[in-house]
């Protein structure tokens, strides 16, 4: 049986090479073909693995199969995609039907403007050209510079296939369609803040490849924990002038004058002043949520924006950081889902896969040491899936949800949320650190929690999808 499938295939191999071998003498290239007009009608997408195999389109993707419908098609001998000269086989090539692969080498937005979304279709008599919009894989969004900006300020927007970004839909709908510079190479967009956004969710861009979608965190404060403004109440108690606790009293002007009122110095200049941070110190500093008996410290009030069923991965924790001159070299955050912790950094019990803290060593990116600045406020951003034990979870194959944290806080004694900046050797990434005394100011802002889930755009959704 198993010979039988070989000497089928084999056969069919030779088939197609009969008919598929350039020759004069072959019937393909027959005159009578070769003047006869060239009419294109429809272009279809083929994917068997859709449930409309067989699709009319208005444009295609690279490494998609086509299927050009018309008349005159036989005796084709080249196709010219964008300029590309095109492969394709002969076998697949009526008189009323061919098929095309679409080369991922085809060139789109650097194509020669004159051949540009052009089909080029050709025969020793004759030649036509038939206007298809081409696009380089879809687009995706993997970051935001800041997800919570204030109207004027400049946001980055992150990912691959963003190339000519032409227009933005914000939450509530507002459009805009000026002002935006993009990449050549699709790895960003940028863009103006406008006025009047009060809405939140996912922010939609539209460009050469297609539309992307940020997850639903952008201006989103729905789940504000604190942003020593009002939204969320501080806690603190037994401070001193020399001592770990930061109180309302040690919070400053936004250095920036943004629009973001009060925000925390999480050194503050008190222990700046007094000499900084000396090496070797765990819970340098803290700052802290209310904690027990304030209705903002129950994360269940998120339920309606953050459904208790959502999968870890997909809610994260968001705060907005501004670092005016370089951090690098010693001292990182510890962020606390309640107050049961020695903020004893990375590398302690603290951090353990079965404890609910995560850390934040902005100078430290891909195992390497990388002086890190924020001129302007950034948005930083960690899963819940990066906490500890809920990390412990999922690659355990298990499925935390976002009950879980909210139980978890809920049931904890002390209900207070927290950051903490520690000043310890540790090592991180494969970079051992041994620390030195600590005197740069790191200002943040607006902790809140965001959903997470990425947004997938579908060229052809289906009945019921986004």
């Amino acid at each position: 049986m198993k010979s039988f499938k070989y000497i089928w295939l084999l056969c069919l191999a030779s088939l197609s090479a009969v008919f598929t071998a350039c020759n004069d003498s072959d019937e393909y290239f027959d005159g009578k073909y070769q003047s006869t007009a060239i009419v294109i009608n429809k272009i279809y997408l083929e994917d068997h693995n859709s449930s409309v195999p067989d699709r009319l389109v208005d444009y295609a993707r690279l490494g998609q199969l086509i299927r050009v419908e018309g008349s005159g098609l036989y005796g084709m001998k080249k196709v010219y995609i964008n300029g590309y000269d095109t492969y394709f086989n002969r076998a697949y090539v009526t008189d009323n039907s061919m098929l095309i692969q679409i080369n991922s080498k085809t060139p789109v937005v650097d194509a020669d403007p004159q051949v540009r979304d052009v089909i080029q279709f050709v025969k020793d008599g004759t030649d036509t050209r038939f206007t298809f919009t081409i696009r380089a894989a879809s687009p995706v969004i993997s970051s935001v510079s800041n997800t919570l900006p204030q109207p004027g300020e400049t946001v980055y927007v992150y990912g691959t296939g963003l190339q000519e970004t032409t227009k933005l839909t914000f939450p509530g709908g507002t459009a805009l369609s000026t002002g935006i510079v993009s990449d050549e190479a699709g790895a960003w967009y940028s863009f103006t803040m406008p006025e009047g956004i009060t809405q939140g969710g996912s922010l939609y861009s539209e460009g050469a490849n297609g539309i992307a979608a940020t997850p639903a965190y952008f201006n989103n404060a729905n789940g504000m924990i604190l942003d020593f403004d009002g939204n969320g109440s501080q806690g603190f108690w037994s401070w001193s002038e020399s001592g770990s606790m930061i109180n309302d009293k040690d919070l400053v002007d936004d250095p920036l004058n943004s629009g973001r009122g009060k925000v925390v110095q999480i050194v503050p200049e008190r222990l700046i002043s007094a000499g900084g941070i000396a090496p070797g110190k765990p819970r340098a500093t803290e700052v802290w949520t209310a904690g027990n008996g304030n209705d903002m410290d129950d994360w269940s009030r998120m339920y309606p924006y953050i459904p208790q069923t959502t999968p870890l991965t997909e809610v994260a924790f968001q705060f907005d950081v501004l670092v005016p001159d370089k951090w690098v070299g010693t001292g990182h955050i510890q962020v606390v889902l309640f107050n049961n912790f020695n903020f004893s950094g990375v590398g302690s019990d603290d951090d353990s896969a079965s404890k609910q803290a995560a850390f934040y060593v902005p100078w430290i990116q891909e195992g390497e040491v990388v002086p890190f600045t924020a001129g302007a406020w950034q948005t930083v951003t960690i899963p819940f899936s990066e906490f500890g034990k809920y990390k412990a979870l999922v690659e355990d194959q298990q499925a935390p949800t976002f009950q879980m944290v909210v139980d978890e806080r809920n049931a904890a004694t002390y209900k207070n949320f927290g950051l903490g900046f520690v000043n310890t050797d540790f090592t991180y990434q494969g970079v051992e650190v041994t620390s030195t005394t600590f005197t740069t100011r790191v200002y943040l802002d607006n902790w809140r929690v965001v959903p997470y889930e990425s947004i997938t755009i579908s060229d052809y959704p289906e009945e019921g999808e986004e």
